[in-house]
C-alpha cells in the first residue's frame, strides 16, 4: 500500500512555471513507477508523463514534451513535476499515480494507487 499526496497547485499566468510535488508514504518508494496524469472539466483523465522506478528513463506526451519535466527523490519519497511555459489549455487538476512496477507506464488502468489531485489554473 502507498498513499500519495499532491502539492503545488495553484493559479499562475501563461508563460508561467509551477512545481508540482508528490509525497509517497511507504518504504519501497523506490519499487514504484510513477506517473502524472491530468483530468480537464468535462474531459477524460489523461496521461502527462511516466518515470521508471530508478529514474532512469522519462516519457512524456506529445504535448508537454520540452516544457514538462518528471524526475524523482527516492531519498524523499517524492516525485516531481516542473513545468515551464505553462498554456491556458494545461488548466486541469494533476494526480500523481503509482504501481508497483520497475518499468513507466501511459494509461490510467495500469496505475493502483492515485493521490487526491492538485488544481492548476493557468490564466491567458
Amino acid at each position: 500500500q502507498v498513499q500519495l499526496v499532491e502539492s503545488g497547485g495553484g493559479l499562475v499566468q501563461a508563460g508561467g512555471s509551477l512545481r508540482l510535488s508528490c509525497a509517497a508514504s511507504g518504504r519501497t518508494f523506490n519499487r514504484y513507477a510513477m506517473g502524472w496524469f491530468r483530468q480537464a472539466p468535462g474531459k477524460e483523465r489523461e496521461f502527462v508523463a511516466a518515470i521508471r522506478w530508478s529514474g532512469s528513463s522519462t516519457y512524456y506526451t506529445d504535448s508537454v514534451k520540452g516544457r514538462f519535466t518528471i524526475s524523482r527523490d527516492n531519498a524523499k519519497n517524492t516525485v516531481y513535476l516542473q513545468m515551464n511555459s505553462l498554456k491556458p489549455e494545461d488548466t486541469a487538476v494533476y494526480y500523481c499515480a503509482a504501481r508497483s512496477d520497475s518499468y513507466y507506464y501511459i494509461n490510467v488502468g495500469e496505475y493502483d494507487y492515485w493521490g487526491q489531485g492538485t488544481q492548476v489554473t493557468v490564466s491567458s
